[in-house]
């Protein structure tokens, strides 16, 4: 067993770029590279005892368990001032799996279909005027995996309990379940086989060649049962916004749940839903740890955070108060300490557990030799 159980560990161990697109081998690079020598950084001195220590550079790749708790907390940070008084919703949209063969072919093309269809689907029942009668808003993320790492495309999305009449006033949502599942289930189901099979008219399904095989898919889409899971959350701001912070950051695999890795074989932890979320470990041979996360790489550009309706973008702030306006409740105003600049960060010295270390010099990017995975122990720096 190793002394530390990491992902980068792991790709260290069992990473073959043979065979790979050059996005897939982009990430590995950047995570193998991530916090190591190859990034560069800086030089760390305690004022105290003068330990010295480098303090390498993170990669910032969106693939990388390193790397997103920084960005989770400075997203929430952001959006805090964009979450309404009012009751929230956890609306999850699943893609069936006999759709993964075709996420894996053209997964551009699925995933922009899978968000379309999930709005589409909320702002017709918003629009309903038996139901809200009005524009609804919905902040959405795409996670593509499952607990044991297999391929379960959903997308979670966060909706405000309620939509923006024409005349200017909130008509809220009162149930906890926001709209029956099953209608909504059908309705999502109906529209996305119908972007389906206009895309394959298009030719955007170019890599499905066997005969026929369209046809007989999107006819089995149709015959099945799509599973669509809506509840009410908690209603407190901090609470919502950590919420969704967490959800818009989680990757595939976190450190946390890799338990052991050896030189074949990759032991993590996962929770087994259909078991009474039992927590249970899994063994998997290292290349297929691998092949199992690279499943879930996101194309190159892929927006897989995205907002709608009275939260998009282009209207959020006059959207978001006239609803505030409507609701009778004070405008909300950023922060002016978290809308400033990142404070100089502070760390701690490993020998007196002070937090002396200083800042004394900078570390240039070293490029591994002889395709060496960069080594954290190594401590090659110049004042």
């Amino acid at each position: 067993m190793t002394e530390t159980a990491t992902l980068q560990q792991a790709l260290a161990r069992f990473f073959n770029p043979a065979g790979l697109d050059r996005q897939r081998q982009r990430v590995c690079r950047h995570l193998l590279a991530c916090r190591t020598e190859a990034m560069g950084g800086t030089v760390l001195q305690c004022t105290d005892c003068d330990h010295t220590q480098p303090h390498y550079f993170g990669c910032r790749d969106r693939h990388c368990p390193q790397c997103q708790g920084r960005a989770m907390h400075q997203w929430a940070e952001r959006q805090q001032a964009n979450i309404l008084p009012v009751r929230y919703y956890h609306v999850v949209f699943t893609l069936p799996h006999s759709l993964n063969g075709w996420v894996q072919l053209h997964p551009e093309v699925i995933y922009r279909l899978l968000f379309q269809s999930a709005w589409h689907t909320l702002r017709s029942f918003g629009r309903d005027p038996k139901r809200l009668g009005g524009e609804m808003g919905m902040s959405a993320v795409l996670h593509t995996w499952g607990q044991n790492l297999s391929q379960h495309v959903h997308l979670h999305c966060l909706v405000p309990g309620g939509a923006l009449g024409d005349d200017g006033g909130w008509h809220g949502a009162r149930s906890h379940y926001l709209f029956p599942v099953r209608a909504l289930s059908r309705h999502f189901r109906g529209h996305l086989v119908s972007g389906l099979r206009q895309a394959a008219t298009a030719g955007e399904l170019h890599r499905v060649t066997r005969p026929g095989d369209v046809d007989d898919q999107l006819n089995a889409l149709m015959a099945t049962e799509w599973v669509v899971y809506s509840k009410d959350c908690l209603e407190h701001t901090d609470t919502v916004v950590r919420y969704l912070a967490r959800y818009t950051r989680r990757i595939a695999i976190s450190n946390a749940r890799i338990l052991a890795v050896d030189d074949r074989q990759v032991t993590l932890r996962y929770k087994d839903y259909r078991d009474r979320d039992r927590r249970k470990q899994l063994v998997l041979d290292g290349e297929e740890f691998v092949r199992r996360f690279l499943l879930h790489v996101l194309p190159k550009g892929l927006m897989r955070v995205r907002h709608y309706g009275f939260l998009a973008n282009r209207c959020r702030r006059r959207r978001l108060a006239q609803i505030r306006q409507a609701l009778a409740v004070a405008e909300v105003t950023p922060d002016a300490d978290s809308a400033a600049s990142d404070p100089e960060p502070t760390y701690t010295c490993p020998h007196c557990r002070q937090p002396t270390l200083r800042v004394i010099g900078t570390l240039a990017p070293r490029r591994p030799t002889c395709g060496r995975p960069p080594n954290h122990r190594e401590q090659r720096y110049r004042a």
